[in-house]
């Protein structure tokens, strides 16, 4: 049953509509994380946020924006595979893990993509940094970044070089580090799989450093990606992402103690994401949801339809119904056009974001004559009548 709802300024339908789901609550993550973010990426759904928006130094895991920033130039056609790129003394100066790069080196830019993904090397981060930079240093080259991040809607995002080593203003958030993933992931499938090699031989010059650092792809849970980092300020973390069946989840902590810790906590996500959620298609394509009311039509009512089939994710075990609404401002004025997007089904299931998703109508209304045009403003001041004062219910 559709309710009206007056308002001096408009008239909001509200629908109380059952839908025959049934769920009970997930049991809550309880992450040791200092910061987290869960993503289920094909309905949009944050599963976890802990200390989500704050910026916080990311180390290494801040190479990846360094690597989108390549994949674009790239794809535009600025930077080729097999260009090779010269090793300044800078970029050679960097500690910590590398290459093992010098200034008698020209390297090919594949390489070095293959160098930092696997590797984590801070002198490749450079290396392309300085090629890429608008004024050919890294400090420009992390202003670049810092324009860049924004602009894919990383917020809470700061860069103070290319590669995450410790310095004042470098910080990213867990939930920008998700948002990055997910860009690199979608925008760049061709290079995506270069996040899953487990390891990397540059050369014979650093048998020590050829296995890629995160734990999680040789378990056999999905997980293809995609960058640890570690620093003392930091603590260890871990951006990753992990596929099963059609679901795809991506994952950030931040602030861990150890590698250890690190390893048992990114598994455990992943294993409660994938265990605790479900898909669940809701509603069918074409098959109406409600009735909304028209104004001035040659009938009196709409059907409100899912344009394609609707799936959402909901805690997985059965128990607890789950309710929705459907919400339109209306009476809606013809004409109206099959498809036209007309009210939003909303969810509220526990412990996870409202949901809220289109639904459109189920076919044309054209507009009515004269006489359909004053019966419905005859209805509006009746209905006026007996409802009182505006506003009134």
């Amino acid at each position: 049953m559709i309710k009206i709802l007056k308002s001096s300024a408009r008239m909001v339908a509200v629908g109380g509509l059952f839908l025959g789901l049934s769920v009970l609550s997930a049991s809550a993550f309880e992450t040791k994380a200092r910061a987290a973010y869960v993503l289920d990426q094909r309905t949009d759904t944050v599963l976890l946020a802990k200390n989500a928006e704050q910026p916080l130094p990311p180390a290494s895991m801040s190479k990846l924006m360094t690597l989108y920033v390549a994949f674009e130039a790239i794809r535009d056609g600025r930077l080729t595979l097999d260009e090779q790129l010269p090793v300044s003394e800078h970029a050679m100066s960097y500690g910590g893990s590398t290459m093992f790069l010098d200034t008698t080196d020209r390297v090919r830019v594949e390489d070095l993509l293959r160098g930092i993904i696997v590797l984590s090397g801070n002198d490749a981060c450079v290396v392309l940094a300085e090629a890429l930079s608008p004024d050919g240093t890294e400090a420009g080259f992390a202003r670049y970044m810092t324009k860049r991040a924004q602009q894919l809607g990383m917020m809470n995002s700061t860069f103070a070089n290319a590669n995450g080593w410790p310095a004042a203003g470098h910080r990213m958030s867990v939930q920008d580090l998700a948002i990055l993933a997910e860009h690199l992931i979608e925008d760049f499938p061709e290079y995506y799989p270069l996040f899953s090699e487990t390891e990397f031989k540059f050369d014979g010059r650093a048998p020590s450093n050829t296995r890629n650092r995160n734990p999680l792809l040789s378990l056999g849970i999905g997980a293809d990606g995609l960058k640890t980092g570690h620093t003392s300020e930091a603590g260890y973390g871990l951006v990753g992402s992990a596929i099963q069946g059609d679901r795809r989840v991506i994952f950030v902590v931040s602030g861990l103690n150890s590698t250890a810790a690190r390893a048992e906590e990114a598994e455990a996500l992943v294993n409660w994401s994938f265990r605790q959620f479900a898909s669940k298609t809701i509603a069918k394509a074409s098959v109406p949801v409600a009735q909304a009311e028209v104004w001035r039509g040659t009938e009196k009512t709409v059907g409100l339809v899912p344009a394609e089939d609707l799936t959402v994710l909901l805690p997985a075990l059965s128990g607890k119904q789950i309710n929705a609404e459907v919400v339109y401002t209306g009476p809606i004025e013809a004409p109206i056009v099959k498809g036209q997007e007309l009210a939003k089904l909303v969810l509220k299931p526990e412990d996870l974001p409202e949901i809220r998703l289109p639904l459109v109508a189920a076919k044309d209304v054209p507009s009515g004559g004269f006489l359909v045009r004053v019966m419905s403003a005859a209805d509006i001041l009746v209905s006026r009548f007996l409802t009182g004062p505006e506003g009134a219910m």
